[in-house]
């Protein structure tokens, strides 16, 4: 789990992002290769990393589902960790859906080092999957000790932005709505937006996020 995807910039990074994946695609899915670089483009180191169960699926071991989220916070913590010694500089933390939602529990914990300055959510699983009567997963949001921002398609059905409209999130957080997205900011194909479109958008707005929170 130690072992590192990288993606860099030409010159010094504005911060480091250590990534997570989702809960069903690996840390070099075809999304997750489209952000890390479209990050690396806008100044943004990424180190992503895959959770045990994930990365067991490589050399054979079973597609079961992943654990709890709240269960992989200790892996992510010892990501974190290892990251602390191979990156200098600002540090965030994020993920795509369910690695964003545990970035965001562990954002919320008493021990984060200095140098982790925020949390970036790449498609926020609100609730599940178009269940918006389902009890919603706001406690991670809420109890970040960090500020949060979150890269959200407009029709992602795990949070749509006509759903969020009605929702009051904590000062701290920070949505960005990437238009006529889905849960990996797709666009119909009538929309004229376009997915690398929406992929820039969202690696821009990081690249400004992580600026804003320059000492």
């Amino acid at each position: 789990m130690s072992d590192f995807l990288w993606n860099r910039p030409e010159d010094e990074p504005a911060a480091t992002l250590l990534m997570a994946h989702g809960a069903g695609a690996p840390m070099d899915s075809a999304f997750m290769e489209k952000l890390a670089g479209a990050l690396a483009d806008e100044g943004i180191a990424v180190a992503r990393f895959e959770f045990a169960y994930m990365a067991g699926r490589r050399t054979g071991g079973s597609k079961r589902p992943p654990p709890r989220a709240d269960r992989l916070i200790g892996e992510f913590q010892t990501a974190l960790q290892t990251l602390l010694a191979d990156a200098s500089g600002p540090l965030l933390l994020g993920g795509k859906s369910m690695g964003g939602r545990v970035a965001a529990m562990l954002g919320g914990g008493g021990s984060l080092p200095q140098r982790v300055r925020g949390i970036c959510c790449f498609g926020y699983p609100f609730h599940p999957t178009g269940k918006p009567d389902a009890e919603w997963r706001l406690s991670p949001l809420q109890e970040s000790k960090r500020p949060v921002l979150i890269l959200q398609g407009d029709r992602d059905p795990f949070g749509s932005k006509a759903e969020l409209d009605a929702v009051t999130l904590p000062g701290h957080v920070s949505l960005t709505y990437l238009e006529d997205g889905n849960h990996d900011f797709g666009p119909r194909g009538k929309s004229p937006a376009t997915l690398d479109g929406n992929i820039r958008s969202a690696a821009g707005a990081v690249a400004a996020f992580a600026a804003s929170l320059r000492d």
